[in-house]
């Protein structure tokens, strides 16, 4: 189960990685071309933003191969929270692209420059929409397939850049009865662009510092618990470590006093094979005295 999750999860990152690395490039050369022509600020800027998808596809493609090395001596736990680095690398060159667009705008606002835009821009502008959009559903698709966070942060940078075309589409329709339109949506795009590379690295900090046990999982987990044993084994203290390709998880058992080390010993290494089997995580398991569980939760 594991094996073969992490086997997709390989594949469509180096699917995706690829694919969107071809279209970005073919849109930047496009966006940047019509931006030029057009005078305008704001589809330069989206321009980059749509480069800066390829650099973070670059990302993707180089942490599906680290990301799947096997465990060795300095990394046990293997190399798959490479995917998380990966993750906030694409977080900080998109703040970086954001607050420079920003700086652009204001400048462009302060010169009282505009934009002349025509049928290209709008053409250019529908195309890319359509694309960006397609391929942050697909991003976001292999995401739910294989929960890559890779994917997720991948996906909703296609989006983003959707977005931020969409944003200028309306513009070039307004465009011409506002002069300061173009800049207005160049700092626009630039919020949008902030506030995904927020979201992206917030999520990939939140797994590396660790995060609580989901409801679902304890309820899996204390199910299993109970096709393993006649006796109630109040499940608790349970920790999760997630290492992307993997995770570990923790927790104690309570056992009657007639329980011999060997009994024990069995019944735990029962659970730890259907909790690695049904679940695909690999379990530790602590046992305690009956008497602790009448001072600890359930």
């Amino acid at each position: 189960m594991l094996e073969n999750t992490n086997h997709l999860r390989k594949k469509y990152n180096q699917q995706e990685g690829w694919l969107s690395i071809v279209v970005n490039v073919l849109l930047f050369g496009l966006k940047y071309w019509a931006g030029i022509a057009s005078g305008s600020l704001a589809l330069v800027a989206d321009a980059w933003h749509t480069l800066s998808d390829s650099i973070s596809s670059v990302f993707v493609l180089v942490s599906a191969k680290v990301s799947f090395k096997k465990p060795d001596k300095e990394h046990p736990f293997g190399h798959g929270r490479f995917e998380l680095v990966t993750s906030i690398f694409i977080g900080v060159l998109l703040i970086f692209i954001g607050f420079n667009f920003i700086k652009e705008g204001y400048e462009k606002f302060i010169e009282k420059g505009d934009a002349n835009y025509g049928w290209l821009a709008i053409i250019v502008t529908i195309v890319s929409i359509l694309l960006k959009e397609g391929l942050a559903q697909y991003a976001l698709w292999a995401y739910r397939k294989t929960g890559s966070d890779t994917l997720k942060a991948d996906g909703w940078h296609h989006r983003s850049d959707a977005l931020s075309s969409v944003v200028i589409l309306i513009g070039i329709f307004v465009g011409r009865y506002i002069w300061w339109i173009d800049s207005a949506l160049s700092i626009i795009v630039a919020l949008f662009i902030i506030y995904t590379a927020y979201q992206i690295i917030s999520d990939a900090i939140s797994i590396i510092l660790g995060e609580k046990v989901d409801v679902n999982l304890k309820k899996q987990v204390k199910h299993l618990a109970k096709q393993v044993s006649e006796h109630k084994l109040h499940v608790h203290h349970m920790h999760v470590h997630n290492y992307v390709t993997h995770k570990e998880l923790t927790f104690h058992i309570c056992l009657p006093p007639q329980y011999t080390i060997e009994a024990a010993h069995e019944l735990t290494t029962e659970l730890e094979v259907k909790i690695r089997s049904e679940l695909g995580i690999e379990a530790t398991i602590h046992v305690d005295p009956l008497d602790v569980c009448n001072e600890c939760e359930d």
